[in-house]
């Protein structure tokens, strides 16, 4: 699993930011979303992006954001890769990134087989795919709800374009989860977290060297309680 990338998303102080660079994440991810417990503005975020290294790609998550909001973003924060987490159609995932000109993510809800339909719909529109549990009806947030899927779904599966899987994902199940599904990429936010929106540095390292198999992993804490 060593090829495995692993995004950790969610990330919103510098103690978030350090913990990822050093449990050997690829990906780190700043949410633009004010309802989310895990938000951060453009002038909180510049500075975190830009205590990473040069490997590892800062990602800005947006739901149905403008382009006002998106350019203000990009002003001060060094994102290379957006990824799109509402119900922005195929043709505003197209359009934000030809206006923007880097790659978009698009995440794409999963509870059951038909849900796989739309890939067809955006694989021309977007680079990557996150493929994330649905959130439970009247959620307040599009994800980071530690809620997963039947990752069998996708076992065999071919799918149009890279792609990383989400939704309910740590240190415990994420080895299992890259097994069952087959998955070359994981991101995870809730299930490395403390407490509600503050990641834990033992998790964070733990998660990633599951999802990587590297041999030695540190004691896990208990497990805290899921998300209220």
């Amino acid at each position: 699993m060593s090829g495995v990338q692993v995004k950790i998303c969610g990330i919103n102080d510098a103690e978030g930011v350090d913990g990822s660079v050093r449990a050997g994440a690829d990906m780190v991810g700043f949410v633009f979303f004010p309802p989310s417990a895990r938000a951060v503005v453009p002038a909180q975020a510049a500075p975190l992006a830009r205590r990473l290294p040069a490997a590892i790609t800062p990602v800005g998550l947006f739901v149905d954001a403008t382009d006002a909001l998106i350019e203000q973003v990009l002003e001060v924060v060094p994102l290379r890769l957006l990824q799109l987490h509402g119900q922005e159609s195929p043709g505003r995932c197209a359009e934000i990134r030809d206006h923007f000109g880097l790659p978009v993510m698009k995440a794409i809800g999963i509870a059951g087989e038909a849900d796989f339909a739309l890939l067809d719909d955006y694989h021309t529109a977007v680079d990557r795919f996150l493929l994330d549990a649905k959130p439970p009806p009247g959620a307040s947030i599009p994800g980071g709800n530690a809620m997963r899927f039947d990752w069998s779904l996708l076992a065999g599966r071919s799918i149009p374009l890279p792609w990383m899987l989400a939704g309910g994902l740590t240190p415990v199940n994420v080895a299992a989860a890259i097994r069952e599904s087959g998955t070359r990429g994981v991101d995870v936010s809730s299930g490395v977290e403390r407490t509600r929106g503050v990641k834990d540095m033992v998790l964070m390292r733990a998660f990633v060297n599951a999802a990587k198999g590297r041999s030695s992993q540190p004691s896990l804490p208990p497990a805290p309680p899921p998300p209220a």
